[in-house]
């Protein structure tokens, strides 16, 4: 959804991956990546495949430079992070313009990714693992 901050176009848009979930705004800037009201690079703890996860999909259309990225997110671990914050940052460029659609379609950045934990069951040690068994 597209709203006014302070007279410039913001662009709303959520990604949620495992655990986790960010609810991510694009603002016309200078490339910045702020998360939870931090540095984003620190926030990710400067793990280069976390920050460019991150910002893949403005990468993809060459726009890396021309918006500010300002998320808040929660839940999970950092992989879960960062990826939920490329697919909210992939649908906030859909709702920037259309035309965008296609071309992080094509890389899959639309995808919502539903693998997630799997419960525990009882009489298990876990979702699966089953106590040692011994003939004897």
């Amino acid at each position: 959804m597209q709203a006014t901050d302070n007279d410039r176009a913001v662009y709303w848009g959520t990604g949620r991956r495992k655990a986790s979930i960010a609810r991510v705004r694009l603002v016309p800037g200078t490339g910045i990546l702020t998360i939870n009201h931090r540095e984003g690079e620190s926030y990710l703890q400067f793990n280069p495949s976390y920050i460019s996860s991150a910002k893949a999909p403005l990468e993809t259309l060459g726009l890396e430079n021309d918006y500010d990225i300002l998320v808040n997110v929660k839940g999970g671990g950092l992989t879960g992070q960062a990826e939920s914050i490329r697919l909210g940052v992939a649908r906030a460029l859909c709702e920037l313009s259309p035309d965008n659609r296609q071309p992080l379609k094509i890389e899959g950045y639309l995808t919502r990714d539903p693998r997630a934990k799997e419960r525990k069951k009882y009489g298990l040690r876990k979702a699966r693992k089953a106590p040692q068994f011994s003939k004897r």
